[in-house]
């Protein structure tokens, strides 16, 4: 079904469009749902829409102010009424661990937590509840309640919006594109949604480690082999996210790689995004992409680590700069035998690419790896789930970009960046737990300043100076 054949009445008729932003912001506030709702990337998608078609601004907002405001209500009252059970009814029962943390903040902060939790993806639907729960005066609730829901449209509901008003203004002569790449874009949110969900719920004590625990203790078998994969980090538990992140990215790419090996001709969206991205006359991303391609690329890449390789030889950590050099000659040979294997074309090949093929992209998979094993260590030494998140958010908009400079520069189709995205994940995860299985050490106390300023003077050295290799 045409993307544009089920967008088309909310499009034509902008009550039905608030109505539905409305109903969104609702259903990411209420408690039996938000859990597992991903709220945010609908209300981003459907306040585009609004932009896109210039619907009133104050309507938008007070859609999804009204909307946050009820479903709040509506979880606090459900805290309240069924406080001695809440803990007991699903899909609630699933998410002890959740209900602990936000019983902990709203005691911390009190009636301010209504506030902070509604900008914190999973305390968002809980406070309400344990607001309800613990007996909060009803009418300081909903002066808070309505306070942060004023706060909190604009927060979310504006940027969706002024992408759609940025779609029509910039990308006014590419509307036959706007369907596929509708598709496409709400594709990679919904992907990278269900990652950051499996990664919350693989963490110890989530659903799906106790699903993957619970199976474990049927059988001998099943528990030789969960002791087998405990971990030499506190409380030893088997590193369940790696192990998951690895089983789906690997088959994910094996399959991909059988395919494109087999028929090498790229995809009917590969034409279309390469296309596209042809049409564009944007001199300023052009730029961008050519800077990204130099930060990318194998001297790049040496710049980028330099600083923070010295300064991990100084401190000793020996294993994990093993490690690391582990993840980079990897994915850097893995690179060259696929490429060599599927031998794939490029949709445009610059002099220094000569006789370097498509599938999968180097750099997107180099991005994954060097990213995504930084955000990895980092979070280790954090204990915030708040700022984990951040930091994994952080990794993943630098590998988008990087994604995104390779179809800008018209060197991949976009099924090679597929491709080096699923590879990239994969070692990432087969490093993670060699990490965790043999020598466990979290990385401390780093001279962020001093270090970030010596990367960020020796890349620009290298953008301004030398060509991409």
């Amino acid at each position: 079904m045409d993307v544009m054949n089920w967008l088309e009445p909310l499009a034509r008729d902008p009550l039905l469009l608030f109505t539905a932003l409305g109903l969104v912001a609702l259903l990411e506030s209420l408690a039996l749902v938000g859990l597992a709702f991903p709220g945010v990337v609908v209300i981003t998608a459907l306040a585009s829409l609004a932009g896109h078609d210039s619907m009133s601004v104050p309507l938008a907002l007070a859609f999804a102010t009204a909307g946050a405001v009820l479903g709040d209500a509506i979880s606090f009252w459900l805290g309240h009424r069924y406080r001695h059970r809440v803990a007991s009814i699903w899909p609630l029962s699933r998410y002890p661990e959740a209900l602990k943390k936000g019983q902990r903040f709203f005691e911390r902060y009190g009636a301010t937590s209504v506030v902070l939790g509604r900008f914190i993806g999973p305390l968002r639907p809980v406070i309400p509840l344990i607001a309800g729960m613990c007996n909060m005066p009803s009418t300081r609730f909903f002066v808070v309640n309505i306070a942060s829901a004023l706060a909190w449209a604009p927060v979310y509901v504006l940027p969706g919006y002024y992408l759609g008003r940025t779609w029509k203004a910039f990308l006014g002569p590419y509307q036959d594109s706007f369907g596929w790449l509708l598709a496409l874009g709400g594709a990679l949110i919904f992907l990278a949604w269900m990652f950051t969900w499996g990664r919350q719920h693989a963490e110890r004590m989530g659903a799906l480690y106790r699903l993957a625990l619970a199976g474990a203790r049927r059988s001998k078998w099943g528990r030789r082999t969960w002791l087998s994969f405990r971990m030499n980090v506190p409380g030893g538990a088997p590193p369940i996210p790696s192990l998951a992140l690895f089983l789906a990215s690997a088959t994910g790419f094996g399959v991909l790689a059988v395919i494109v090996a087999h028929h090498p001709a790229p995809f009917a969206l590969d034409h279309n995004a390469n296309a596209f991205f042809k049409s564009l006359d944007v001199p300023l991303a052009s730029q961008l992409a050519l800077v990204l391609a130099k930060v990318g690329d194998k001297l790049g890449i040496v710049i980028l680590l330099a600083p923070w390789t010295l300064w991990l030889i100084w401190q000793r950590y020996g294993t994990a700069l093993l490690h690391w050099a582990l993840a980079i000659g990897g994915i850097g040979l893995a690179n060259i035998l696929f490429k060599a294997w599927v031998g794939r074309p490029r949709p445009m090949t610059p002099d220094y690419l000569e006789g370097s093929f498509s599938f999968p992209s180097a750099h997107t998979s180099g991005a994954v790896v060097v990213y995504g094993l930084a955000a990895a260590f980092m979070a280790d030494g954090v204990k915030s789930p708040a700022r984990r998140h951040w930091i994994y958010c952080g990794a993943t908009l630098l590998i988008a970009l990087m994604a995104w400079s390779r179809l800008m520069m018209g060197v991949h189709w976009v099924s090679d960046l597929l491709g080096g995205t699923l590879l990239g994940f994969a070692m990432c995860a087969v490093v993670r737990i060699s990490y965790h299985r043999f020598a466990y050490r979290p990385i401390t106390q780093l001279p962020w300043k001093a270090l970030g300023a010596a990367t960020v003077l020796l890349m620009a050295a290298r953008v301004l100076f030398f060509p991409p290799v």
